[in-house]
């Protein structure tokens, strides 16, 4: 393969992963056109027609067989299970929390997240840190504090978005299970009782898929709006370096924080603006940490701790 060909795909995978991320940013616009839903059916919608998007994916890749046999492996089915239930928890914090007003905060848990990711790395996996890294995990815990302690309350929504994600991104890092097989596995496990629950919210009158032709399309197609940035982000991450990953990662949370305070006007007081100052330092601070520049500038003491 020649350098052209190479950097054909290479572009093609920046787009992939832009696409990703720029439609998990504008996903609050999605989920507020279904405001009218309970927050609890648009989740049993998007577990059921998630799972059928990734099933038809499957069989149109052949990759069905595949799937059955891993299905039938005990560990795996463990693995389902618990990433089912971290998945839709964060699922349903998230639309909870854009249909609620809430989507400024929701963003400062998508952009917590890659640092506590860093955390679990270093505390479960037993990966090192650098100086610099440790900095940033510091300046982000103190952002999260600023909130804390000025509002008198702790920023569960945030928290519980970091730490659902954060906790399902390690189980899979660990699984080693790719993308579109992983989905199938985790919506498999839930899609009968997701079913189930749509059943009987229509048998009793009070389901939203017959209200009309506009609301039953955007509940159905929400499957496809939660698979398809999973199948982009899978493409482009095969052929593009992680920490290029690890930057446009960052988009999404961006995007919905100015759609929650340019579109949905939700407050941004001086407090946010000191917090989501001190996560952005940190998230600078930890993509440029593997620089030989930055190694330089360390204290001398940390270098000979071998930071």
């Amino acid at each position: 393969m020649d350098e052209k060909d190479q950097r054909k795909i290479y572009l093609r995978g920046i787009a992939y992963t832009v696409a990703a991320f720029t439609a998990w940013g504008i996903l609050p616009l999605y989920w507020k056109a279904l405001k009218q839903v309970p927050a609890g059916e648009i989740l049993a919608h998007r577990i059921f027609w998630s799972f059928v998007f990734a099933a038809a994916a499957l069989f149109i890749y052949g990759r069905r067989h595949e799937f059955i046999s891993m299905l039938s492996i005990r560990p795996n089915r463990v693995y389902a299970l618990v990433c089912a239930g971290l998945i839709s928890a964060n699922w349903f914090t998230y639309i909870w929390a854009v249909n609620a007003g809430h989507v400024v905060e929701a963003s400062l848990g998508y952009y917590i997240n890659p640092l506590f990711s860093v955390f679990l790395g270093v505390v479960v996996l037993k990966e090192k840190l650098n100086f610099w890294q440790v900095c940033s995990i510091l300046l982000a815990a103190a952002g999260v504090a600023v909130i804390t302690v000025t509002y008198g309350r702790i920023p569960w929504i945030a928290l519980i978005l970091t730490l659902t994600f954060g906790t399902y991104g390690l189980i899979k890092k660990v699984a080693d299970i790719e993308s579109l097989m992983g989905l199938t596995l985790e919506t498999v496990v839930i899609a009968p009782a997701a079913l189930g629950y749509i059943i009987f919210k229509q048998a009793a009158g009070t389901g939203n898929l017959g209200y009309s032709l506009s609301l039953a399309a955007l509940l159905v197609f929400s499957g496809i709006v939660t698979g398809l940035p999973l199948l982009w982000f899978a493409k482009g991450a095969q052929v593009v370096p992680l920490s290029t990953v690890g930057l446009t990662q960052y988009l999404a949370p961006t995007i919905t924080l100015f759609l929650g305070v340019f579109v949905f006007r939700e407050p941004f007081t001086v407090v946010e603006a000191i917090s989501f100052g001190l996560i952005w330092v940190a998230l600078l601070i930890y993509s440029l940490s593997g620089m030989k520049w930055m190694y330089r500038l360390q204290p001398r003491l940390f270098k000979k701790a071998g930071m």
